[in-house]
């Protein structure tokens, strides 16, 4: 009855096994009673009932001559009946001596078990600690969890699936799926809830061996120590934590695996998967697709031929209400890959008349269904606070006393979790040998093909998969922003005075010089001028002048991180580059104290009036009349819209004028005439001009209305002062010498360039000093925001996935998930081999 030990030797390091020089296992199997002594130690029941009938007869009351007449009328009869009822009792006596012998012998192998779960711990521990550390290698089920692990980040593009077995754990919901994996855990590992839908994405748990009973997940360092009470209760919170954050907003569940590490001594090795329990209809709270959702996760993993399903069905309701066992009776018709547990059982065989219907539950007649083995278990009495020691307990308590066993109705290996674990293992690694290697063929053709199209389409790149790529536009994005920080000062200065002078150029003329220059005489222009520059200093300047310092450094930076490099530039990039790029800006704030400092050094150099020389006199009038000239070629082009073609446009290009077009030609012409009248006309139209304009017009047959004639003695008259300042700009180049002696006796004044020679200085300061805060500073905080930008970027796997896109990149992925697939089912098969 001592079970062969030597076929569990790929548990532990060979070490264990030298045990065998110190322990006699023969001597001990010797020491056990065999079979014969076993039927020497039963009692012989014919002779207990022979001396039963004499005493019987001795003590019974009556003459002997009465009692001797007795037995002869009636031996016959007497003896008959009691051999009828001594063999029944015969029978359930043996039935029970039998019982309590797998019983005995069932604690005996447990025992020995435990011992031996002991000692394994006891040199996993050395191990641990480096005394044994040259042999200790990654174990087999480790990489084979890691194998699952891959694949289920891999798209089966190519027509290669995933066909390696795992132990998909389906039920119907509290059927008492998430009891029967902690129980094979040994730990209470998931969240609970009495009622409510806890596991709401499916959950991958390897099971492996390993000196201390610890958890952890696949993506984390963090141990839990599942003998301490404080570490289940944060592994429990932390798996539905992450469920949560798997299930999308309006889900209620998700397909997204949580891969889970339960290492311990004496665990089975084996992978399984919880999946959501099977629902019949949705309550309220769940989303409408909830159900559908549930049966395709589940159908998913299912389909998998090699996948063992561990069917999971509540005894103590009917059966025949059941969901799941139609759906695994689709999914494995045959039932060669599927292994049915009944739970509950202590219920179901206390509320349930007739036992024989439990049978018949678990050899499936109640259903159709098949599976290649039934088991029925106990997983407590409904007390989420019971310990797993306690649950064993208690679960053997009741198989000893069932009538399930008594009866024959299970046998012995068909109950408790501890033989459901086994036969699960078994299966489970029976289905690994005959499919990994079918798998990893499967691969190598796969990275063939793929290979062979990279060659055939890319074969001048490197193969670089998305995260390389990533690190490789990382490193260009920051020698581009190094790059930034190289910009000239002379060329950062040009861009932000012209930049400047573009923004407030039409204030400048408009709202400052035009009201001004339509003054009397030089005093008033130059108290007009000082009032509106004082107002635009303190209002506006400051404000505007950051927001081109900004803008200039957006637009700078931009052109450093789109422009093509080249024959070398790889437009893969872009997408990455323009986010990086508007993310920087995005999180870039300008220093809140710029404006300030800036409005003190714009309103001095406004206030400063002098010209210390005859070039800084010239530069002054260029700049007047570039800024004059741009203005009246806007006018001329406002006039031209509002008048139509003229004749050498009507002849060549045959455009005519609109009906409005002309009425606006017919005023220019009558406003023009009145304007040659008087060329120092203010700048406003009195009424009675507007009158007789009107009525002038009205004599040739033109009807026009006061708002028109004012619109259109805007331009004319802008144009006629435009050109009269840009004369007047002629006669200033002269006018130096004047301007040294403050125009005294002399009918030239120059006011309007000393004004623009003030504006231009203005300029040239705030782009000073613009500069020196982006060089000294602000490049600095875009440089820092990119980084930090990249940092996140690189954590965010979506983000990668949106940027970095195409079908390079899918190939380069592709190749690479199926070279790391096909190494690690290498390095598993050889270990495999090597095991055997």
């Amino acid at each position: 009855m001592i079970p062969d030990l030597s076929d569990y030797k790929w548990i532990v390091p060979d070490i264990v096994w030298e045990i065998d020089e110190y322990i006699d296992f023969e001597k001990i199997k010797k020491a056990l009673p065999n079979s014969e002594d076993l039927a020497k130690l039963t009692p012989d029941f014919d002779k207990i009932v022979e001396s039963l009938s004499l005493l019987k007869d001795f003590f019974t009351t009556g003459s002997p001559g009465e009692t001797a007449f007795r037995a002869t009328d009636h031996g016959s009869e007497s003896d008959k009946h009691y051999k009828k009822v001594s063999d029944k009792e015969k029978i359930d006596q043996l039935q029970e001596e039998l019982l309590h012998t797998q019983l005995k012998y069932q604690r005996i192998l447990e025992r020995l078990e435990k011992e031996n779960k002991e000692l394994r711990k006891l040199v996993l521990q050395k191990d641990d600690k480096g005394i044994h550390h040259r042999k200790l290698k990654k174990s087999l089920i480790d990489m084979y969890s890691e194998v699952l692990d891959v694949l289920s980040d891999y798209d089966a593009s190519y027509n290669t699936q995933d066909h390696l077995p795992r132990v998909v754990v389906v039920g119907d919901q509290s059927a008492g799926k998430t009891s029967v994996l902690e129980m094979i855990a040994q730990a209470r590992i998931f969240p609970r809830g009495s009622g409510e839908m806890m596991t709401r994405s499916p959950v991958k748990v390897t099971l492996s061996e390993g000196p201390h009973h610890v958890a952890l997940f696949k993506d984390s360092s963090r141990e839990f120590d599942l003998t301490k009470e404080e570490d289940l209760a944060a592994l429990r919170h932390e798996i539905e934590l992450r469920m949560r954050k798997n299930v999308k907003e309006g889900c209620t569940v998700s397909p997204e695996t949580i891969s889970l590490n339960v290492k311990g001594p004496g665990l089975q090795r084996m992978v399984l998967v919880d999946l959501p329990g099977v629902i019949n209809t949705v309550t309220s709270g769940m989303a409408p697709d909830t159900k559908e959702t549930i049966f395709s996760i589940s159908k998913a993993y299912m389909q998998n031929p090699n996948a063992i399903i561990l069917c999971i069905q509540d005894g103590s309701v009917d059966a025949e209400r059941s969901i799941v066992t139609d759906l695994v009776s689709q999914m494995d018709p045959h039932g060669r890959r599927t292994i049915f547990v009944l739970t509950k059982v202590d219920l179901a065989e206390k509320n349930v008349a007739s036992p024989s219907r439990i049978q018949q539950i678990i050899e499936g007649k109640l259903f159709p269904m098949k599976a290649l083995g039934y088991f029925a278990v106990v997983t407590g009495k409904g007390n989420s606070s019971e310990s797993i020691e306690a649950i064993k307990e208690y679960e053997e308590e009741f198989f000893q006393n069932s009538k399930l066993l008594k009866t024959s109705m299970l046998k012995a290996h068909q109950v408790t979790t501890r033989n459901l674990s086994l036969a699960v293992s078994d299966c489970f690694w029976k289905m690994v040998r005959e499919s990994v290697e079918q798998q990893a063929d499967s691969f190598k053709a796969t990275r063939f093909n793929l290979e062979t199209e990279w060659k055939n389409n890319y074969p001048r790149l490197r193969e670089l998969d998305r995260n390389e790529l990533f690190e490789k536009a990382k490193n260009e994005i920051l020698d581009e922003v190094i790059s930034l920080s190289q910009v000239t000062p002379k060329h950062w200065e040009e861009i932000l005075q012209q930049s400047l002078w573009e923004r407030v150029s039409t204030h400048v003329i408009e709202n400052i010089y035009l009201p001004a220059a339509q003054t009397m005489n030089s005093g008033t222009f130059n108290t007009t001028v000082d009032i509106k520059l004082k107002q635009w200093t303190d209002k506006q300047l400051p404000n505007k002048a950051v927001e081109v310092a900004w803008e200039t450094l957006q637009e700078e930076f931009s052109r450093f991180m789109t422009e093509p490099k080249g024959k070398e530039h790889d437009d893969i990039f872009d997408k990455l580059k323009e986010a990086v790029k508007e993310e920087s800006i995005k999180r870039h704030k300008w220093n809140d104290f710029a404006e300030d400092s800036l409005r003190v050094i714009q309103h001095n150099a406004l206030e400063d009036r002098s010209i210390s020389d005859k070039q800084q006199w010239d530069a002054a009038i260029y700049f007047m009349e570039e800024a004059l000239q741009a203005r009246l070629k806007d006018t001329e082009n406002a006039i031209e819209n509002m008048i139509g073609p003229d004749w050498k446009k009507r002849w060549l290009y045959w455009k005519n004028r609109t009906q409005e077009q002309c009425v606006h030609n017919e005023t220019k012409n009558e406003l023009e005439k009145m304007l040659k009248c008087n060329e120092e006309h203010p700048a406003y139209l009195a009424s009675d001009e507007i009158t007789t304009v009107r009525k002038n017009l009205e004599s040739r047959g033109v009807e026009v209305d006061p708002s028109l004639i004012k619109d259109t003695w805007h331009q004319v008259y802008r144009r006629h002062f435009l050109k009269t300042a840009l004369n007047h700009c002629n006669l200033c180049r002269r006018g130096f010498y004047y301007y040294q002696r403050h125009f005294v006796d002399s009918e030239l004044e120059c006011n309007d360039v000393v004004l623009f020679w003030r504006i231009q200085r203005m300029l040239a300061i705030t782009a000073n000093t613009l500069r020196q805060q982006l060089t000294n500073t602000e490049v600095r905080r875009l440089e820092k925001n990119v980084k930090e930008v990249l940092e996140d970027f690189a954590e965010d796997s979506e983000k990668k996935v949106k940027l970095l896109t195409g079908k390079r990149v899918q190939l380069a992925e592709d190749l690479k998930k199926v070279r790391e697939i096909q190494e690690k089912l290498d390095a598993f098969i050889e270990a495999l081999h090597q095991e055997k």
